[in-house]
């Protein structure tokens, strides 16, 4: 079972998580659970206070170390009480690790995580140094705060536990399950607005079929995410069919060194 710890000045965020959705099925067949902590309910002063300027000055507020500390030492608490593997503390922020299928994956094959979901200017440093085992971010922009990565991290990690989505093969061909965008995907009426369905999704072959969608996924992450394909280049992830599938359409394998 996955247990996830949220820390958040906002917990009714992930009720849509627990009630809508796929997701819900996670939650319903027990894989997941889900338990929410407000760090205001581990202050000790009347106005529970979160937060105070930052030293040295400059705009916003930073969370306080010691209420969040006393929120983690709970949660850890929590988990030995019910027989829960201590679980990482990763808290969501800009200057992380981007999340992608990779580290989606790795956390559905976990017992579960922590989340800090940060708010203001971020959180005290010191509290990162002592408790923080990996800082993860949605991607190069800022949010209001972390629930809205967490979402998305727990969103996804539900995706790929069983029988969550109606088909076990969705998941399987979801864009990034192979490091690879998705193919395009078609349905009834076989012409609309003068526009087919591609023939070979109608040919019955589903050995074309698959070389078709796999070959229209090389060419969708040559156009829009060309770095992919760096990625699976190096790591010696793409056949020797795909590089010359790719090359055929004048894809350039002259890659940059410095890219990630």
């Amino acid at each position: 079972m996955l247990r996830f710890d949220i820390v958040s000045l906002f917990p009714a965020y992930f009720d849509v998580l627990r009630q809508q959705g796929v997701s819900r099925r996670a939650f319903a067949s027990g894989q997941m659970q889900l338990h929410c902590w407000n760090p205001r309910d581990f202050t000790t002063d009347a106005h529970r206070t979160i937060d105070d300027r930052p030293y040295g000055g400059g705009p916003g507020m930073v969370m306080l170390a010691e209420p969040l500390e006393r929120t983690l030492d709970a949660i850890a608490a929590a988990r030995a009480a019910a027989a829960s593997p201590p679980a990482p503390v990763w808290l969501l922020s800009p200057t992380g690790r981007r999340i992608d299928q990779a580290l989606v994956a790795e956390v559905a094959q976990s017992s579960g995580v922590t989340l800090l979901c940060a708010r203001y200017e971020g959180v005290d440093q010191r509290l990162i140094d002592r408790r923080v085992d990996a800082e993860i971010s949605l991607g190069d922009f800022v949010l209001s705060g972390g629930e809205i990565a967490a979402l998305a991290l727990l969103d996804a990690t539900s995706r790929l536990l069983p029988g969550v989505l109606g088909c076990a093969e969705s998941a399987q061909q979801d864009s990034f399950a192979h490091g690879l965008l998705d193919c395009p995907h078609f349905t009834r009426p076989e012409v609309y607005c003068g526009a087919s369905v591609p023939a070979v999704l109608l040919s019955g072959d589903h050995a074309r079929i698959a070389q078709w969608r796999h070959e229209q996924s090389l060419q969708l992450t040559a156009q829009r995410r060309p770095d992919l394909l760096v990625r699976l280049h190096r790591e010696h992830a793409l056949s020797a069919q795909d590089v010359q599938f790719l090359t055929a359409l004048g894809y350039n394998f002259s890659f940059d060194p410095l890219l990630p």
